[in-house]
């Protein structure tokens, strides 16, 4: 078995945080890929099409979490050079 990426690919969570464990497939397989937050049951829980719009939504998340603006820029960095949003 291939083992778990230390983040997801779409978001940079890093797995231990993520509560699940994990996204799932369509058939209730763990995702090695990407995490709960992002992928259930074999699709994207969102329609986010660019990694634009996933910075803004995780730059919302986080102002929502108490973030101060300087640490929701630089935990937003890397997603854009996320597997997931290369080429987009």
């Amino acid at each position: 078995m291939k083992p778990q990426t230390q983040f997801c690919k779409r978001v940079g969570t890093p797995t231990k945080e993520d509560p699940a464990g994990g996204g799932t497939h369509a058939d209730g397989s763990k995702s090695l890929v990407y995490c709960s937050y992002c992928y259930r049951d074999g699709a994207f829980v969102d329609n986010f099409h660019s990694a634009n719009e996933m910075v803004h939504f995780v730059r919302g998340k986080l102002r929502e979490m108490g973030i101060g603006p300087l640490r929701r820029w630089l935990y937003t960095l890397h997603i854009p050079r996320l597997e997931r949003w290369s080429g987009s």
